[in-house]
């Protein structure tokens, strides 16, 4: 998904590339949307298994850019997403041993 925020004139393109080329096909984009201020935005999507190596960027042409603006993707996760994963495995984690710990000590205590 590539998006853009706040522009004014209404006009603006939103292309993808991969490794410099522009992509034409597997993109779709909504209409320039009116925030109601003066200002409009848009997104563009791109539906695409990238391959190992390749890079994807999404290329966004203004009135108001001296030249157009390139933003390339990252597969990573961003550290909160990370952060989120590490938080719940540990809760996961946490939970068999409690659970395990429980059943012994169960076990323990009906056949005693």
């Amino acid at each position: 998904m590539c998006s853009a925020y706040e522009f004014y004139p209404p006009h603006i393109k939103v292309s993808w590339l991969r490794d410099g080329k522009l992509m034409t096909s597997e993109a779709t984009s909504t209409m320039e949307l009116a925030d109601g201020d003066w200002y409009y935005h848009i997104h563009s999507e791109l539906e695409n298994t990238p391959k190992s190596g390749e890079k994807i960027s999404c290329m966004v042409e203004h009135a108001s850019f001296n030249k157009p603006m390139i933003y390339d993707w990252d597969p990573s996760l961003p550290e909160s997403e990370r952060n989120k994963i590490a938080i719940r495995a540990s809760g996961l984690v946490l939970g068999i041993i409690i659970a395990a710990a429980g059943i012994i000590y169960y076990k323990k205590k009906s056949t005693g």
